[in-house]
């Protein structure tokens, strides 16, 4: 652990993701955010930008410099897909440990990232190095690792809502199903017409529904744990809100279970995921701002098929606090430093 706390750097801190965890880097006590990035608003206050952080801090952002990032203790990537495999080699060389909250590192597969995110991977070599920064799977080697790939929202909740029954081989596995409701903030910062006020309120749909670049990502996911391959029908939908997330996941089962108690057994020791009583539903407004997913089983009727249902908000534990919960690991920290908030309701 340094010394004088833990330098940090943020690359591409103008974006919904990267705000958020500015926020909640700013209120980690054993951090020093020492750098934020910004191509487009170089030489501006941090404050300028975001009003709710006037008061916290003095950063103005800055040009990108490898060179310079690389002195720091841990450099986040919160850009979009394409642009931190272009960085992180010489930043790793530098000496400091990264987190990259795109999705540039999280498939193993240099020919899957290329199908799916319609570009050749600049750093290959290092797919198989970058761990998986979902905690409550692999924590011992994310708190070793010199490059962690912090998972996206939708891989979040749907793997977590998964995690047990595909542990204890309870489900078939060629019919699994994952049905998620996202707010907008998941789309990003970005202005776009479809996006707008006017498009959406009052309104929902389903999106890409015939192959979401998440899919081959939370197949992957899924597949280690089960051992072998799983396929999975995913199909994402838009919600009319700002934050929040439901995944409703359906499963056949290959035998008798008690599923709350294998829930809850399961994630009795889990910081940041929350097994509800049986019988109660989760809401995505009890998770709004805070990292932590919920989670509730059901066998409808007693029949043979069991539903899960996963909330989170998607800035948060499906992004920005997650990325905390790894740098936590990483620097031995209680993981759930600068992580205790409260949900704000209503």
């Amino acid at each position: 652990m340094p010394e004088n706390g833990i330098q940090v750097a943020i690359v591409g801190a103008t974006g919904y993701t990267g705000a958020e965890l500015l926020r909640l880097l700013l209120g980690h006590r054993r951090v020093q955010v020492v750098e934020v990035t910004s191509r487009s608003e170089a030489g501006r206050p941090v404050a300028d930008l975001f009003q709710n952080l006037r008061g916290r801090t003095e950063l103005r952002f800055t040009e990108p410099d490898p060179q310079r990032l690389a002195r720091c203790d841990v450099v986040f990537f919160a850009t979009p897909n394409g642009t931190a495999m272009h960085m992180v080699p010489e930043i790793l060389d530098g000496g400091a440990r990264v987190i990259d909250l795109s999705a540039d590192f999280r498939l193993r597969d240099a020919e899957s990232w290329r199908r799916w995110y319609g570009m050749e991977h600049a750093s290959p070599h290092l797919l198989e190095e970058a761990v998986y920064g979902l905690p409550e799977i692999h924590r011992q080697a994310i708190a070793g690792a010199r490059l962690v790939a912090n998972p996206g929202c939708y891989p979040t909740a749907v793997q977590l809502g998964f995690l047990p029954l595909l542990e204890a081989d309870l489900v078939e596995l060629d019919s699994l199903v994952a049905d998620v409701k996202s707010g907008v903030s998941g789309a990003g910062r970005k202005a776009s017409v479809a996006l707008g006020f006017s498009e959406l309120a009052g309104s929902f749909k389903a999106y890409q529904a015939g192959g979401h670049r998440h899919l081959p990502e939370i197949e992957q996911g899924l597949s280690a744990l089960a051992g072998e391959a799983v396929s999975l029908t995913f199909v994402p939908h838009l919600l009319p809100m700002v934050r929040g997330l439901h995944a409703t996941l359906y499963a056949t089962l290959r035998r008798e279970a008690d599923l709350q108690a294998l829930y809850e057994r399961r994630f009795a020791r889990e910081p940041f995921v929350d097994v509800l009583p049986a019988g109660v539903h989760p809401e995505t407004r009890t998770v709004r701002g805070i990292n932590l997913c919920r989670l509730a089983v059901f066998r409808p009727q007693g029949r043979g098929r069991v539903v899960v249902l996963s909330v989170l908000d998607n800035l948060v534990k499906g992004a920005a606090g997650q990325a905390v919960q790894n740098l936590n690991l990483m620097f031995g920290l209680a993981e759930n430093t600068g992580l205790q908030g409260v949900a704000v309701l209503p």
